[in-house]
């Protein structure tokens, strides 16, 4: 089978990792994969490349224009399915799915922002879902929110799919990773408003001396065109964190930073579903929460380390009750997270779970 795989870019991000994943792992399937993206950022090239997976870049900023590029490439390509990710991409497949074609369209929906319900813009790119064959969502509580703004959608069009995750390699350590001094929590995700670096930095300025010396932050992700990470830094330097909260550039490596951590954290204020915390969880790694998309219900076990991140002050609780944890209790739930995931995010049974929804 000849599978197209098209997002914006290569860049760092969840979807970008996702699909990159999902593109190897179809191809060790033995199917024919391509992928094609329209901004040349390439943080994840070379893992496609030492599969031998050919990249396409239309490089055209006129959208109109990217239009056209992205159903030239097609025409020449002349796949069998389409898998697309992210709004924009998305809709541009949609979009010249509308005109006769022999090929099947799979669209990703991941995001749960809630300004789904109230953007004319982001409600019109749904319309165009109805262009497609399937709307994989990767949460239910995504499914839901796109159940609401675009009800036309049927049933049997409407799939979730959680991420995936390579068990071979997000491997826990052999010997647990008990803290001694001070708790080390690692953050994995890019600099924007939405992930929510003010009320961690906020929450960590409002603990007692005793929990504030014993954490230490370190957060893995590129800058973006916000000034979020510029604010994150000024406000680190008022409160006097530098030795508490460490920002670093996006790691390639991240599962050796995981690994090397007391736990995992996300602190966003939405996700579609949250890569980070399925990796966390498939290292059999502790994981403190916002309650966000599905959040709650995976992370049943240990609902005290979830937390609502519109307020500080239960940043802090679940911050809190993370450090007060013993030893025997982190494995436990560590050990109680790799259970899960193993069961809700192997990677062969979502290749699996794609590739039966391409050939139905």
């Amino acid at each position: 089978m000849k599978i197209l795989c098209v997002i914006d870019s290569l860049g760092s991000g969840g979807a970008q990792r996702q699909l990159v994943e999902l593109g190897k792992g179809f191809k060790k399937q033995n199917h024919d994969v391509t992928f094609l993206i329209y901004h040349n950022i390439n943080f994840f090239r070379s893992e496609l490349e030492e599969e031998k997976i050919e990249v396409i870049l239309v490089d055209e900023s006129n959208f109109l224009k990217r239009i056209l590029g992205v159903k030239k490439s097609i025409s020449n390509l002349k796949p069998d399915v389409i898998l697309s990710f992210l709004e924009g991409p998305n809709f541009i497949c949609e979009v010249i799915g509308l005109l006769p074609r022999k090929w099947k369209l799979i669209v990703g929906e991941r995001s749960a922002n809630p300004k789904i319900y109230t953007s004319w813009k982001l409600k019109f790119y749904r319309i165009f879902h109805l262009s497609a064959n399937q709307v994989v969502c990767n949460s239910f509580c995504n499914q839901k929110i796109l159940t609401e703004v675009n009800p036309l959608i049927s049933k049997s069009k409407n799939q979730v799919i959680y991420n995936l995750i390579d068990h071979k390699k997000w491997l826990p350590l052999e010997e647990k990773n008990i803290p001694s001094g001070k708790f080390r929590i690692t953050v994995a995700a890019s600099h924007q408003y939405l992930k929510n670096s003010i009320g961690l930095i906020e929450a960590i300025h409002g603990l007692s001396m005793d929990y504030k010396n014993k954490i230490q932050i370190d957060w893995y992700g590129d800058e973006s065109p916000d000034n979020s990470f510029i604010e994150a830094q000024d406000l680190v330097r008022k409160y006097r964190l530098e030795d508490t909260i460490k920002f670093h550039p996006a790691a390639k490596d991240i599962c050796s930073k995981y690994s090397i951590a007391d736990a995992v954290g996300l602190f966003s204020f939405y996700e579609g579903f949250p890569n980070a915390i399925c990796e966390a969880m498939m290292m059999g790694k502790v994981v403190v929460c916002s309650g966000v998309s599905d959040i709650s219900i995976v992370l049943d076990h240990c609902s005290n380390l979830v937390f609502d991140p519109n307020h500080v002050t239960s940043i802090q609780k679940a911050l809190k009750n993370l450090m007060r944890l013993k030893d025997q209790e982190l494995v436990r739930i560590g050990e109680e997270n790799r259970r899960i995931a193993l069961n809700l995010f192997e990677k062969e049974k979502i290749v699996s779970d794609y590739l039966k929804l391409m050939i139905a």
